[in-house]
């Protein structure tokens, strides 16, 4: 009897960054425990148009649309990033290609940024290093400041997404005794556990006005592209503070130079940016009142375990013919 040929699995996780790329050990773990898979990882470009021609599945960060229209076996797509604009170009979103995603990888950790940027901006932790690096003992002055030290308890965080992050999010905020308020699209769905309140996102005037924090996690879409801008910041307290976990186009970029050269608001607190890495000539270095992280909020020694985890499940369920899970609304963008 002639052998049934394998089904294959193509990974290509090429990146200036190696934590972004797969170790060998998940592609040798793949092959061990799915002996009816081909497995061929690639750390580079190179020979993607040769490999993707007969690959069913494939495992990376991104595809040119070229590359897809030469897959004439692809089935599924698996995005190691929690964000998917990169694969959303027509050939992609009108073919029978399922695309899912990596946010429940992202989502915990990401989560633990924002807290870890709410309490740096509460207790004027960059402030307290920057005086550290003077040798200043800089203790009236923090209090004299115009944005003082505060406290987390009783405060309201409101989310702009309710993801993997925003509910991660909401459960270590809830923990922390804040008030969660958060907007949606579909604001009749379910209200989340350890979320007090959800409006619809045209509503989103009011969370900005009522919330002390705020987090946008949303993916970027054509409705989200440049929604904080200097009509929401205005509607911000001015003593509130915008974090930005989702993707830089979220937010007008002159808009919040403006905001915060003007203190039109308390602060903020970024990982991430119109153009990565940030330029050094940018004026966002250069405020005090801002906390510039490195796109550095998804990075843990525990990713690629709870990627394997994440994907070999998914593996079990698509040759079982079950749902998966991380699946993404390939026209909605998420």
């Amino acid at each position: 009897m002639t052998p049934q040929p394998k089904r294959k699995l193509l990974i290509v996780t090429y990146h200036r960054l190696d934590l972004w790329i797969a170790p060998a050990w998940f592609a040798e773990r793949l092959r061990g425990e799915f002996p009816e898979l081909e497995v061929v990882q690639l750390n580079s470009y190179e020979n993607v148009g040769q490999e993707i021609a007969d690959a069913e599945i494939m495992f990376g960060i991104s595809l040119r649309p070229e590359r897809f229209l030469a897959a004439r076996n692809l089935r599924w797509i698996h995005s190691q990033a929690a964000a998917v604009h990169q694969f959303l170009f027509p050939e992609l979103v009108n073919s029978d290609v399922i695309l899912t995603n990596a946010r429940d990888v992202h989502g915990p950790v990401v989560a633990e940024q924002v807290i870890a940027m709410m309490f740096a901006l509460a207790r004027q932790i960059p402030a307290a290093v920057r005086y550290q690096q003077k040798h200043v003992w800089g203790q009236e002055a923090m209090w004299r400041a115009s944005s003082r030290p505060r406290e987390l308890a009783g405060a309201t965080v409101g989310l702009v997404g309710l993801g993997s992050i925003g509910r991660n999010v909401a459960k270590r905020a809830s923990f922390l005794g804040m008030r969660v308020i958060a907007v949606r699209e579909h604001p009749e769905k379910e209200k989340p556990q350890y979320v007090d309140e959800v409006l619809p996102s045209s509503k989103l005037s009011d969370l900005l006005a009522r919330s002390d924090y705020v987090v946008l996690s949303t993916p970027v879409t054509p409705e989200t592209t440049g929604m904080i801008g200097g009509q929401q910041l205005a509607a911000m307290k001015p003593d509130a503070c915008m974090i930005n976990v989702g993707r830089g186009p979220l937010i007008d970029e002159t808009a919040l130079i403006e905001a915060l050269r003007e203190h039109k608001i308390g602060g903020a607190a970024l990982d991430v940016f119109d153009e990565e890495p940030l330029p050094s000539a940018s004026p966002l270095w250069d405020f005090e009142n801002l906390l510039i992280t490195p796109h550095t909020a998804g990075m843990s020694d525990k990713m690629w375990e709870r990627h394997y985890a994440l994907f070999s499940e998914n593996l079990r369920r698509y040759f079982s013919g079950q749902p998966l899970a991380g699946l993404v609304d390939k026209r909605s963008g998420y």
